[in-house]
């Protein structure tokens, strides 16, 4: 973990008021924490650090896009991603992070690693199913596709008629109309 020192923020040096920073993310940032699942990522992380004299807000935002595969057909697509996250940094008796918005830390620390919560942040960006764009609007060709159309059941629209039916359905039947 001593490469993401640089999303390591020194706040005791920072004076009350609005800071900001600005991070680019690519796969090297994802590779620390042995997630490989985008095969290309291009993400800009603006964070505006507010620290107050009891407390820091940290508000990041991601803008961008990943390079990642199709659930339906593995092939590759660009997903854009635009997400907000908003957490406020308390100062307590010990360290507890078990609210997802809320982080409390010593009093006696000095600085803060975001690095986690922008992991988390692009993670979550990223739709639970994702699908090929190609694929909604019909305009995708691939063999796997091909392959998945030939194998779908066809839906049969007309109507099944009485003498369709087995005869013995008719005789279960009058068992229930009987009563």
């Amino acid at each position: 973990m001593k490469a993401l020192k640089s999303y390591t923020i020194p706040f005791v040096g920072l004076k009350i008021g609005e800071h900001h920073f600005d991070y680019q993310i690519d796969n090297t940032f994802f590779e620390h924490f042995e997630y490989d699942e985008f095969n290309a990522v291009d993400v800009k992380i603006d964070l505006k650090f507010e620290k107050k004299s009891t407390l820091l807000e940290l508000y990041f935002s991601a803008e961008g896009v990943i390079n990642l595969n199709c659930d339906v057909t593995n092939e590759p697509y660009n997903q854009a991603i635009d997400d907000h996250f908003k957490l406020v940094v308390k100062f307590g008796n010990e360290y507890n992070n078990d609210n997802e918005d809320i982080l409390i830390v010593p009093h006696g620390e000095y600085e803060i690693n975001v690095a986690q919560y922008i992991y988390e942040l692009i993670i979550l960006a990223v739709p639970i199913k994702r699908i090929h764009p190609g694929i909604e609007d019909g305009t995708l060709q691939s063999d796997i596709l091909s392959k998945l159309e030939e194998l779908s059941p066809q839906e049969d629209n007309k109507t099944k008629s009485s003498e369709d039916i087995d005869p013995r359905w008719n005789n279960l039947k009058k068992l229930l109309t009987d009563k």
